[in-house]
C-alpha cells in the first residue's frame, strides 16, 4: 500500500462529508479504519500489516467526536470496521452510542492487561500514557506526591491545568471518584480550583510552558507532552525544560493514573474478521513499538520497550483501575467541576 493512500482516502472522505454525499466505497475484504491518530509511524504500521496479511487498509482520519457522530449518522451502513481514538472516556462514549461490538480473542485478552481493555471486549488499549505532576524545581521545594495533595492549600496560586470539559481532566476526576467516592472527589475538585494560578486554559503543552515562563509552579499533564519537549524543539518548552521536575503520583497508594489510545471493532463492521486480525496485530511487538514511538507513549504489552526518552523518565507503579470506570463517572465528573465553579 502506498503511504499516500490513507491521506487520499481521508481527503476524499472529508470532501464527501462537506458536500453532504456518501463516503467513498471500499472494496470487500479490506479493513476500514476511522482514526483520530495522525502520526506518520501509523502509516508504516498499516503498510506492514498489509504486507504481512494481504489485507488492504483504508483510513479515514478526523477529530474524535466528529468520527463518533459520523458513525452514528451512518448507522448500519457505516463502512467503519475499526475505531481508534485517545482516552478511554471517548471509547466509552462510542460504546454507549452502540458503535462498538464485543470481541472474544485469546490473543488480545492475553496481551492487553485487564485494566486497559473493556470488560466485555468492546475496546482494547493499544498504547498507554500516564497523567502526572510536573513542577518548577526552583519554586517548589516539596512537590505534591499524590493527586490528593494537589488540593493542599500550601500550593495555592501555583497550579495550572486544563479546562473541566477536557476529556483528560474528566477521566482523572472519574478515577478519583472511583477510588475515593463522590464527596471526597468534590472536595478535591474544590481544592484544585482554589489552588489555580490562572483560569484553566490551553492544552497540556501550555501547562508545561507555564512552568518554564514562571506563571505556573505545578502542572498536570500527560507524560508524552513532556517527552516531546525533551526529544525535539518545542517552542516555549524545550529551552527551559531543565527547570521542570516530574512526579509519578500515588506510588504508595493506588498508583499513577494511566489512560490509553485504544481501538474497537465497529458494531456494523463489514469486514469483522479482518478488523479482529488488525486489532490482534496492534498487540504485536513491532506494532507496539510503532504506537509507542509515534507519540512517545508506553506500550500496553509487557516486555516491549518504550522510546529511550520515555524510558528515561523512570519506571512507576500504574493504577490498575479498569478504565471503563472513567467513562461511567464522566457525567458526574463534569457535574462536580461545575458545582465547584472549576471552569
Amino acid at each position: 500500500m502506498a503511504s499516500s493512500t490513507p491521506r487520499v482516502l481521508a481527503l476524499l472522505a472529508s470532501v464527501a462529508m462537506m458536500a453532504g454525499v456518501a463516503a467513498p466505497a471500499f472494496a470487500d475484504g479490506d479493513v476500514n479504519i476511522y482514526s483520530s491518530r495522525h502520526y506518520d509511524t501509523d502509516e508504516r504500521l498499516y503498510s506492514d500489516f498489509t504486507e504481512a496479511t494481504g489485507i488492504n487498509v483504508n483510513l479515514i482520519e478526523g477529530k474524535e467526536d466528529e468520527l463518533i457522530e459520523r458513525m452514528k449518522a451512518e448507522g448500519a451502513n457505516s463502512p467503519a470496521d475499526v475505531f481508534i481514538t485517545a482516552d478511554a472516556g471517548r471509547l466509552w462514549r462510542a460504546d454507549q452510542a452502540g458503535l462498538l461490538a464485543a470481541v472474544e480473542s485469546e490473543t488480545l485478552n492475553s496481551r492487553v492487561p485487564d485494566s486497559l481493555r473493556h470488560p466485555e471486549g468492546h475496546w482494547f488499549g493499544i498504547s498507554k500514557r500516564a497523567r502526572v505532576i510536573f513542577y518548577d524545581k526552583d519554586k517548589v521545594s516539596e512537590p505534591p506526591q499524590t493527586y490528593a495533595a494537589l488540593a493542599d492549600p500550601k500550593y495555592k496560586g501555583l497550579l495550572c491545568a486544563r479546562s473541566s470539559s477536557n476529556i483528560y481532566m474528566l477521566s482523572l476526576l472519574g478515577a478519583y471518584i472511583a477510588h475515593n467516592g463522590d464527596e471526597a472527589a468534590k472536595e478535591w475538585a474544590q481544592g484544585l480550583k482554589d489552588n489555580l494560578a490562572r483560569d484553566p486554559q490551553g492544552g497540556d503543552t501550555d501547562q508545561l510552558r507555564g512552568i518554564v515562563s514562571g506563571e505556573c509552579g505545578i502542572a498536570i499533564a500527560n507524560t508524552y507532552y513532556f517527552a516531546r519537549g525533551l526529544a525535539g524543539d518545542v517552542d516555549g518548552l524545550t529551552r527551559g525544560i531543565d527547570k521542570i521536575g516530574v512526579v509519578f503520583p500515588d506510588q504508595d497508594g493506588n498508583g499513577t493514573h494511566v489512560n490509553i489510545s485504544g481501538a474497537g471493532v465497529a458494531a456494523h463492521a463489514p469486514n469483522r474478521d479482518n478488523a479482529i486480525k488488525l486489532l490482534e496485530y496492534f498487540t504485536s511487538e513491532s506494532a507496539q513499538s510503532y504506537f509507542a514511538n509515534g507519540n512517545n507513549e508506553y506500550p500496553v504489552v509487557e516486555g516491549v520497550a518504550a522510546s529511550s526518552v520515555v524510558e528515561g523518565l523512570g519506571s512507576f507503579k500504574a493504577d490498575t483501575l479498569n478504565l471503563n470506570e472513567l467513562g461511567k463517572n464522566q457525567a458526574r465528573a463534569q457535574e462536580i467541576y461545575n458545582e465547584v465553579g472549576y471552569k
